[in-house]
């Protein structure tokens, strides 16, 4: 068997490290005595053409590269071997560059591992078989999960290309976060009115027809593949119909049961049936059935009996749906949300009265919010002074290391709008590192800063500082020493992934990183991608950004799918999957319990397991639980893995 090594220099990111000599005089030892051919940089457009032109002139039976990261480049080069005419799964990588060259300070170590590797990829290869990918035709509709300004823009610019869209929305408005804000920095242009119209052509536009907007709803299980997923969607009960109810609000009125409305942070109350909040989109109420009388076995229809259209549009009985939808991949838009205050000691979070995080404070400064945009105290008074700490919980290493880039300017935002109110107030900024990137963060930064009733005053650490209150009057914030009054402490917490993210993950097989926030394909060169094909990240799920860079994203993310799912294109299958040796399979169920895609099922009359090679992944899950050693892996099996160690080993 003939067997070809091509080594990439990788400039001297491999070469500084790992004597290609040594590795030459090693390959005689190797079984079959493989050539070796090196390469400056394999990778790219020059090496590819080498790489391409020695395999149609040495013709190997397999080949071995060693390089970089399988994920950075395997697809590129099972690309040339078909070009050199080779199957391309004949081809086995050694990635010689992360972790061996860049992990290993000696030579000789590096040059020795490498060898290491090299030969349990010699051993590994001569077993492996020529596979054949199947090609399908794909769904051109796509879910985007999460309606906050990412993922509407998403939406509605698929829609623009014709395509169908689920949109799927866990709350019972759209819009996100940004849309409970009044003013948004760093122009202090109206939230609303920014949104509004894209909310409305979303809602109501040309291309409306195209979007499905699913509110109260979640994503419960997909199955499939790229091109060809299959979503289960639980959707829960409005009991007002979306499209028949004009808003009115009789239905508010008539209501009896009453509760905290947690969109204004329980500032106010709302009625068991009502809006989220002044001016939502839609604007339709809904029915929360754990505060409705009905719950507790009252026979209340006063909103139904209210209701001016008619019988149709409150269906009480209405129940949760689950829906079925095939779509061809799909937009994480989720979001971000903010770090619970309260975990950081001193805060008062929780405990203090007039203590705020920023979302509370934006909904006080809202003109739709509890005081209709007042800035007052519990006790209904002005605040004469007012601290605003940065960095609760950012940049530390017991809470959340990273900086969440935006606090700083929205602190700033805050800084305007009280002093734009009352001059007179005089406003503390206790910050840590003051951060005011782009082109226009600077005017409210100046603002904040050339203000005379604005003051700024530096901490090294978090635990520094304690808010107090003085009897029962004033709070107090103290540091190293220094204690100042204040009548309303605004705390700005760090940015975090939205509640529930880690579930979603798992659900669809996509991968988080240390923060917490869905992890990309590539951080500078596929942001806008997952590390599963066909599932694209957009806004502050990936991590903490404003809204222009979330709605980048979010467009870069529809150019992903935009250009991976044309009409007449076919997508490939890969064909790494798991196999069942009928006669050794004992029936015992064992695998489909395992198996994460939903891929395996029971053949009652032959009683054996069978994988659809459509929704299995090769994970191997399977292969290793099934105790009859019935289940092989494609690519994976028993004995190339066990090759692979004793040329490793040996």
């Amino acid at each position: 068997m003939k067997i070809g090594i091509y080594f990439c220099n990788c400039g001297s990111s491999i070469a500084d490290k790992i004597s290609v000599e040594a590795v030459i005089e090693a390959s005689r030892t190797f079984p079959d005595q493989p050539y070796v051919t090196t390469v400056d940089f394999i990778c790219s457009e020059v090496g590819q053409a080498q790489f391409v032109a020695s395999l149609t002139t040495e013709q190997p039976d397999r080949v071995v590269v060693a390089a970089c990261s399988p994920r950075d480049h395997e697809a590129t080069f099972r690309r040339c071997l078909a070009q050199g005419g080779m199957n391309p799964y004949l081809l086995q990588m050694v990635n010689i560059r992360e972790q061996i060259a860049w992990v290993i300070e000696e030579p000789l170590r590096a040059t020795e591992k490498a060898i290491s590797a090299l030969r349990g990829a010699v051993y590994r290869v001569r077993l492996q078989e020529p596979l054949e990918k199947k090609q399908l035709e794909a769904s051109m509709a796509v879910l985007v999960i999460g309606a906050g300004p990412a993922g509407m823009k998403a939406a509605l610019s698929l829609a623009e290309a014709g395509r169908s869209v689920v949109l799927v929305e866990r709350s019972p408005f759209i819009g996100g976060l940004p849309v409970l804000f009044d003013e948004l920095f760093p122009t202090l242009e109206c939230a609303p009115c920014m949104l509004e119209p894209l909310m409305g052509e979303l809602l109501h536009g040309d291309y409306a027809e195209k979007i499905e907007l699913l509110t109260l709803a979640e994503l419960w299980r997909v199955t499939g593949y790229y091109g060809n997923f299959t979503a289960i969607i639980k959707k829960k009960p409005r009991h007002v119909d979306l499209h028949e109810c004009i808003g009115c609000g009789e239905c508010v009125e008539a209501c009896p049961a009453k509760t905290g409305n947690c969109f204004n942070n329980n500032a106010s109350e709302r009625k068991a049936v009502d809006f989220a909040f002044t001016g939502v989109l839609p604007n339709v109420p809904f029915l929360m059935e754990e505060v409705c009388l009905r719950s507790v076995g009252e026979d209340c229809r006063a909103c139904k009996d209210a209701c001016p259209l008619g019988e149709g549009v409150i269906d009480l009985a209405e129940a949760e749906v689950t829906l079925e939808r095939n779509i061809g991949s799909i937009i994480i838009a989720t979001g971000a949300g903010l770090y619970e205050a309260s975990q950081v000691t001193g805060m008062g979070m929780g405990a203090l009265p007039d203590v705020y995080d920023a979302l509370q404070f934006e909904r006080l400064l809202s003109s739709t919010g509890p005081t209709g945009g007042k800035i007052t105290t519990s006790s209904g008074s002005v605040p004469a002074r007012v601290a605003i700490i940065h960095c609760v919980g950012s940049l530390d290493k017991d809470h959340c290391s990273y900086c969440s880039g935006i606090c700083c300017q929205y602190a700033f935002k805050f800084n305007h709008a009280i002093s734009t109110k009352y001059p007179e107030t005089i406003i503390t900024h206790y910050y840590r590192e003051l951060i005011a990137p782009g082109k226009e963060a600077h005017f409210l930064l100046h603002g904040a800063l050339n203000r005379q009733n604005s003051i700024f005053t530096r901490y090294a650490r978090i635990g520094d500082i304690a808010v107090t209150r003085h009897g029962a009057g004033y709070l107090e914030v103290s540091l190293q020493g220094v204690t100042t009054a204040a009548d309303m402490v605004i705390l700005c917490p760090a940015l975090v992934p939205a509640q529930g993210t880690d579930k979603l993950a798992a659900l669809l097989d996509v991968t988080c990183d240390s923060a917490g926030f869905y992890g990309e394909l590539h951080s500078r060169m596929d942001a806008s991608r997952s590390t599963l094909k066909g599932i694209s990240l957009a806004g502050a799920c990936q991590e903490p950004m404003d809204i222009q860079k979330a709605i980048i994203e979010g467009m870069a993310a529809v150019g992903h799918t935009l250009a991976g799912l044309q009409p007449g294109r076919l997508i490939d299958i890969d064909p790494v999957t798991a196999e069942v040796e009928s006669k050794r399979c004992a029936g015992c169920h064992l695998c489909s319990s395992v198996c994460p895609y939903h891929a395996i099922s029971f053949d009652g009359e032959q009683h054996i397991s069978q994988v659809n090679g459509l929704l299995c992944r090769g994970c191997g899950t399977c292969v290793t639980a099934c105790p009859a050693g019935a289940i092989t892996g494609n690519h994976f099996s028993n004995a190339q893995i066990l090759a692979e160690l004793e040329g490793l080993l040996k």
